[in-house]
């Protein structure tokens, strides 16, 4: 079993910066493929980017470049990286757990946090 919580959403103007970090309970975080989706109002929820327990990384194209995952083991904690933010980079971010690679369907992770709000505007 492993609890996920989200932190570091807030509100930031276009072209700015935000570091999203995702806590996870459990001594068996570093076996999980971790990943982060976001929802945006009215859209359905999708995928951003992944990171294997090894940290090879995969993107979603429309953040590729702007953002980066990366994850430290001994905290148990993954971070998503959000450069040059754009108004629909607007959503719910969530990170997630599977124990298998990295997917892009939400319903193959198992875990989820409860998600953090992020809004680019001015």
């Amino acid at each position: 079993q492993v609890q996920l919580v989200e932190s570091g959403g807030g509100l930031v103007q276009p072209g700015g910066s935000l570091r999203l970090s995702c806590a996870a309970s459990g001594r068996t975080f570093s076996s999980y493929t971790m990943a982060w989706f976001r929802q945006a109002p009215g859209k359905e929820r999708e995928f951003v980017a992944g990171i294997y327990r090894s940290g090879g990384t995969y993107y979603a194209d429309s953040v590729k470049g702007r953002f980066t995952i990366s994850r430290d083991n001994a905290k148990s904690t993954v971070y998503l990286q959000m450069n040059s933010l754009r108004p629909e980079d607007t959503a719910v971010y969530y990170c997630a757990a599977r124990g298998g690679p990295i997917s892009a369907r939400e319903n193959e992770y198992d875990y989820w946090g409860q998600g953090t709000q992020v809004t680019v505007s001015l």
